[in-house]
């Protein structure tokens, strides 16, 4: 997880990551801010996917115990 993203919550990284995702998909931004722009976007989604992991393996944990 960045030290950008890493105080920030999971739906403000998701929304930066809508934001990114738009301006590449516009495809009107010179060539060096595209490039930029996908490299955000993989670090973003990288951090969500890392949020998502640690909240799934929360979630099986309280199951888990609610099981018992």
């Amino acid at each position: 997880m960045s030290t950008e993203t890493s105080t920030t919550s999971f739906e403000d990284v998701l929304a930066r990551l809508e934001s990114t995702i738009a301006k590449l998909a516009d495809g009107t931004a010179p060539l060096d801010e595209l490039v930029d722009a996908h490299q955000r976007a993989a670090v973003l989604l990288s951090d969500a996917e890392g949020r998502l992991e640690a909240l799934k393996a929360r979630a099986d944990a309280l199951v888990a115990a609610l099981k018992q």
